[in-house]
């Protein structure tokens, strides 16, 4: 069975080959509104960090992920320097995590406004799965302007 851990750890990989491949991007085209789920690719790009951010404060029952709007990220160097935030809070809390910590439950409300238990576990696999969702959606934004996306095999498979 693949460990959580290894599968965040990939995404974090694959999080800096997509940060290199909007490097090459004009920030104007980064920007664009593409009238995808949150409009640019720098947007999407950020709601997954941002996503990553909140979920650690859930887990950790702390309230300091980023309160910033997506036009507050004005340039790339900002955009990397939450990467690099969310980044390291995520390691601290890997590193802290035992596997008894994954199965730790908490309640939440969903959003179909149901109370339902989750683990630890489960909330981490929400935040792989929300960064695959739209990586799928920055692939596609990226091959209608002509850009390969970078290449995201399993093991490089």
């Amino acid at each position: 069975m693949v460990d959580i851990k290894k599968l965040l750890e990939y995404n974090e990989n694959l999080r800096h080959r997509y940060f290199e491949t909007f490097t090459k991007l004009s920030w104007t085209e980064f920007t664009k509104n593409r009238e995808a789920s949150f409009h640019s690719m720098k947007n999407i790009f950020v709601h997954t960090l941002g996503a990553i951010d909140y979920w650690l404060d859930f887990l950790q029952e702390q309230n300091v992920h980023s309160k910033k709007d997506y036009d507050d990220y004005k340039t790339l160097e900002q955009v990397k320097a939450y990467m690099e935030h969310v980044e390291k809070r995520m390691h601290a809390y890997l590193s802290s995590l035992s596997n008894e910590g994954l199965q730790k439950t908490y309640t939440i409300k969903g959003d179909d406004n149901k109370t339902r238990r989750i683990t630890a576990e489960d909330a981490l696999i929400h935040v792989f799965e929300e960064e695959v969702h739209h990586r799928g959606e920055l692939n596609a934004l990226l091959w209608q302007i002509g850009t390969d996306p970078p290449p995201m095999g399993w093991k490089n498979l």
